[in-house]
């Protein structure tokens, strides 16, 4: 059994005095996406100074920009509230060397943008996770539309403003950066829809030139703060399947007064089918001993 921790505990890091060199912070998607909007809320929230947000085309180029030294942080989805778990960040986390350092919950606000009217629609571009927390919306008013996927909802719309038959599922935002219509404001099949970004950084890098902690847990708080305050992911191997195996990992936490949130499970990807790879999230202290 083999286990690896992804501690996004709140980090205190008092500001410095001197000049820091600027932070850039990796996003999914063109400007207007809602990675970039995650990472603009989360620099508001630390009140970060000199921040560059670089977009990237995918998820995948995203998370691993901070491992290529191509970005100080990003900024990436790892869960929506209608479609669930996004697969790729799953993965990418059990894959390579990053530590979690943060999450935003931003609310999702689908619209319909496009140069031309809901007459002219031929075609619909967005992000799979886009198309998919729209999917009853289209089957009722767009049935005979072609459905195409793209990086990011963000890409989507600049492709959008190419031809008036196509249209995009994005944001508002990437309504006006890319001066399209919005057609219809909010489509998505439940109104109430939210997405969890994660801010990773490089494993072992030390991001000190910059607050890392929410503004309202000032230090005197922190020091009596309840076990909710802290949140942490471990990844779980199962190198050999036997009876018993997960429950005694779990029994581990119970057995300590440990609040598992989430349990997620992922194909290993190996020949062996049944063999998974466990997340676990879980509330605690910022110290805990198992």
């Amino acid at each position: 059994m083999r286990i690896r921790w992804r501690d996004s505990g709140k980090k205190i890091l008092l500001p410095s005095t001197q000049l820091t060199p600027q932070m850039i912070i990796g996003v999914l998607g063109l400007e207007g996406s809602y990675s970039e909007k995650a990472a603009q809320i989360w620099t508001l929230r630390h009140r970060l100074d000199s921040v560059e947000i670089q977009h990237f085309a995918d998820i995948e180029d995203a998370f691993l920009a901070v491992e290529q030294g191509k970005s100080d942080l990003s900024v990436v989805p790892i869960e929506n509230s209608i479609e669930g778990s996004v697969g790729v960040t799953l993965d990418l986390l059990y894959e390579n060397e990053v530590e979690i350092v943060g999450e935003i919950v931003v609310k999702i606000e689908h619209c319909l943008l496009s140069k031309g009217g809901t007459e002219k629609i031929k075609v619909v571009l967005s992000h799979p996770q886009g198309l998919a927390q729209c999917r009853h919306f289209l089957k009722k008013y767009f049935p005979e539309a072609e459905l195409r996927s793209t990086g990011s909802t963000s890409h989507a719309a600049r492709l959008a403003g190419e031809f008036e038959e196509m249209a995009a599922i994005a944001s508002p935002e990437a309504a006006e950066c890319y001066r399209l219509k919005i057609l219809l404001p909010n489509i998505q099949d439940r109104k109430e829809n939210y997405t969890r970004f994660i801010v990773l950084r490089a494993a072992g890098k030390s991001t000190d030139e910059q607050v890392l902690c929410d503004t309202e847990d000032k230090p005197d708080k922190l020091e009596n703060s309840s076990r909710s305050a802290f949140k942490t992911s471990i990844i779980v191997y199962l190198e050999k399947d036997r009876p018993g195996a997960l429950y005694e990992i779990l029994g581990a936490f119970a057995k300590n007064n440990i609040n598992l949130t989430r349990i997620e499970s992922r194909p290993s990807k190996k020949k062996n089918l049944g063999i998974i790879t466990s997340i676990l999230i879980l509330k605690g202290t910022q110290v805990m001993y198992l």
